[in-house]
């Protein structure tokens, strides 16, 4: 399957939802009136694409009509030209450190997919040549140390791991030191989820990457921050807050194909102006794939005739 047809398939319920209002409300009048534009603010809302993205959309569909009218691009058109262009610049993928172990520390609420997310990030890694290393940082939820070590048997992968109720920060240094030794291209840290209102977990997290800073200059090299698109905008308050905390240098946004409501990848990276560098269509290890601005647009806002 090819990239285009996965995030089809995976943003299926979220297109479906909005091409069929949007065509609704381009064929409901022979002019686009006010009406017709407050039911497209809705539609557009509704799918969680935020208020900045939203008002641009809806700017850009009312000039449209006011200087082309039915000859201009359609609505559909104007939206996927807004939501690509609102992406400009955006690099997907992971950064590489200049030498060394690259660290990537995976954060985010409990839930969200964290433990799969590290286990799918080190099989690209693997997959493109490079050499993965996991930890199992962790501690506090047993099943969590099983789960990575479950996800790196069945990928080949190593997971350096303590026990149930260990401190985080010593996993973490001993996870480096272990792919230093190894020349690791790559390490990644699954840390514990927490609650981002819990301050005595959100500074153990700040510990956890003091630690592993002071034992590979640079690191963590990535924070990423794994959403689920299920929860719509209640992920971009979490956003907004880990932010704080630590500083992010990227999103993951998980269960868009479990999802009516993907748009909010637009309107948290609208808010934060953090890079989306991948996107969860799936449940299998290669269902993680690179963000595509200009194809996640068409998977969007498609013209399907059946829609």
């Amino acid at each position: 399957m090819s990239l285009l047809a996965t995030f089809k398939a995976g943003l299926a319920k979220t297109h479906h939802r909005l091409v069929h209002e949007i065509k609704r409300i381009a064929t409901g009048s022979a002019k686009l009136d006010a009406a017709s534009l407050e039911d497209l603010e809705a539609a557009l809302l509704g799918a969680d694409l935020g208020l900045e993205m939203t008002g641009r959309i809806v700017k850009s569909t009312r000039q449209s009509f006011e200087t082309q009218g039915r000859d201009g691009p359609t609505l559909l058109e104007i939206a996927r030209r807004e939501v690509e262009r609102s992406f400009a610049g955006v690099s997907p993928g992971l950064v590489r450190a200049p030498e060394g172990v690259t660290v990537v520390s995976i954060v985010g609420v409990n839930g969200t997919g964290k433990t799969t997310t590290a286990a799918k990030l080190a099989h690209r890694v693997q997959s493109a040549g490079q050499t993965a290393l996991l930890a199992a940082c962790d501690t506090f939820r047993a099943a969590a140390i099983d789960q990575l070590k479950l996800w790196g048997g069945r990928l080949g992968v190593e997971v350096v791991a303590g026990a149930y109720g260990a401190d985080p920060a010593a996993i973490g240094h001993d996870a480096v030191a272990s792919a230093q030794a190894r020349r690791a291209d790559y390490l990644f840290i699954d840390t514990a989820g927490r609650l981002h209102t819990k301050h005595n977990l959100m500074q153990e997290l700040q510990k956890v990457h003091r630690v592993i800073g002071k034992q590979q200059p640079g690191a963590p090299h990535e924070v990423l921050l794994v959403l689920d698109a299920t929860t719509g905008m209640n992920a971009l308050q979490q956003a907004r807050e880990f932010h704080k905390i630590v500083p992010l240098t990227g999103l993951v946004v998980t269960k868009l194909d479990g999802t009516s409501k993907g748009g909010m990848v637009v309107a948290i990276h609208d808010e934060l102006k953090l890079p989306v560098k991948f996107v969860g269509l799936g449940e299998q290890a290669g269902d993680l794939q690179p963000f595509d601005a200009a194809q996640f647009a068409e998977a969007l806002f498609e013209d399907a005739p059946n829609a």
